[in-house]
């Protein structure tokens, strides 16, 4: 088990900063680096590792702090040095507290959790055996079997941070599953929820009454083989543990747009100007900023956006986009090159109260100008009961239900204009834009009617139909 505690401070530690903090457990102790070093790692004499800090990030996001460890610390611009703790060894926690004390100390700064800093000496006991982590290991990690890597998190919002992106990408590339444990009042923001929801990683839920059980589909889990899975009934069914069910309707909604774009792969190509423009038709601003990992740390600039992915072309690019703290919404967006041109995958949603109202009456004309100047090929528009504030908790949430869908001019084009004119539906799609290039926009209700998901299942299996 591991314990994460976070220093926030308004000036950047500097190397006297950092090795007075990493002083907090005495002169005995050893150091080493991962990731060309940008993690510095306290470790015994044995070669276990203590605690691990990653390089400080300065965060330029006005609401990142609060959204992501709560209200009262300091917002932006603050520096952000997060420190992460083994308890294999019983001061583990105390050591990363007293690290991350000392820098707030000399910096005049802050820490999360506030009851974990100090400046104390902590030096280890060391009477248990254990075997020297490798320098390569993944410092979010607990345990490593041959079927999964698990992720131990206290945290009351689990973010897809750059220890977790790490985790992710090192999982897959071993073919393990990553699964993280929650206590259950912890919540997921929505890139660690798109993260988890393919199989076979999973979100652990650790019920102190019942046992564990999945966070995301409810049923009940054991260890067992080396990984958290299912407990299956006589019938062979995965029973749902109770604490899953539903909570009571609040009124709050999200709104969820599911958008690909497609662009020539030319030189004065801008990325992120799609999502830039439904951003500030929907609420009135362009995006706060963007990041490849949360906290969102970056102030908005396509420019920028632009010139990373490019860096990393051919490679596929994935990126978060987060809003004012004012108007909630958050997306995710995968850029990708093709042997056509260079391809935009955006979903993005946005959080509305119970005397919020979701701006349905502006898609359609949204949908046309995406289609006219952003290379939008489609758009699935949808509405689901879940909280504003983009959050996921571990109980049962209901689906989202469709409201719209619009097929850009390019996708027509493979599908042919009269197909895409006649679905086998009691319904007629808007004709948008030039009337020799239209876009089409087809509504499928209201964010109420489950009878939705029916219509766009037919639509398309039509549209796909040679």
């Amino acid at each position: 088990m591991t314990k994460d505690v976070i220093a926030l401070t308004p000036k950047m530690p500097d190397v006297s900063t950092l090795l007075a903090g990493l002083h907090a457990g005495g002169p005995d102790l050893g150091l080493n680096t991962l990731a060309d070093g940008a993690v510095i790692q306290l470790c015994a004499p044995d070669g276990r590792a203590l605690v691990s800090v990653e390089a400080s990030l300065l965060v330029q996001v006005p609401g990142e702090t609060a959204r992501l460890l709560g209200p009262g610390l300091p917002d932006s611009p603050v520096w952000w040095t997060e420190a992460r703790a083994s308890t294999a060894v019983e001061e583990g926690g105390r050591l990363a507290g007293s690290f991350a004390g000392r820098l707030a100390t000399v910096l005049k700064g802050s820490v999360w959790p506030p009851e974990a800093a100090s400046t104390d000496v902590v030096p280890p006991r060391f009477d248990i055996a254990a075997v020297p982590a490798p320098p390569t290991s993944t410092p979010a990690v607990d345990v490593l079997t041959a079927r999964t890597a698990v992720v131990i998190q206290e945290r009351p919002v689990v973010a897809m941070t750059s220890w977790l992106s790490d985790a992710l990408r090192t999982t897959a590339h071993s073919e393990r599953a990553l699964q993280i444990v929650t206590p259950p009042t912890s919540r997921l923001t929505l890139p660690t929820r798109t993260a988890l929801r393919g199989h076979p990683n999973r979100w652990v839920v650790q019920d102190p009454n019942r046992g564990y059980y999945d966070g995301l589909s409810g049923a009940v889990l054991r260890w067992h083989g080396g990984a958290f899975t299912p407990t299956l009934g006589e019938n062979g069914s995965a029973s749902v543990a109770e604490a899953f069910k539903p909570a009571g309707d609040s009124g709050e909604r999200q709104l969820i747009l599911s958008l690909r774009a497609q662009h020539p792969a030319t030189e004065d190509l801008v990325l992120g100007r799609c999502l830039e423009a439904t951003w500030q038709t929907l609420t009135g601003a362009p995006p706060a900023g963007w990041s490849t990992a949360e906290p969102v740390n970056l102030p908005w600039s396509t420019r920028r956006l632009t010139e990373f992915a490019r860096t990393r072309s051919p490679r596929p690019t994935w990126l978060i986009a987060i809003g004012h703290p004012d108007r909630t919404a958050m997306a995710t967006v995968s850029v990708t090159r093709t042997p056509v041109g260079v391809e935009e995958d955006i979903t993005l949603a946005l959080g509305y109260g119970r005397d919020e109202t979701p701006p349905l009456d502006a898609i359609e004309p949204l949908a046309k100008a995406l289609a006219a100047e952003h290379g939008l090929t489609t758009m699935l528009t949808s509405l689901r009961a879940a909280r504003r504030d983009l959050t996921v908790p571990p109980r049962f949430e209901a689906p989202s239900l469709p409201i719209s869908f619009t097929l850009g001019n390019e996708a027509i084009k493979d599908i042919g204009l009269a197909r895409a004119l006649r679905p086998p539906l009691d319904l007629t799609p808007t004709r948008l834009g030039p009337t020799g290039e239209p876009c089409l926009h087809y509504p499928l209700g209201d964010g109420t009617d489950a009878r939705s998901w029916t219509r766009l299942q037919r639509l398309t299996e039509h549209l796909g139909r040679s």
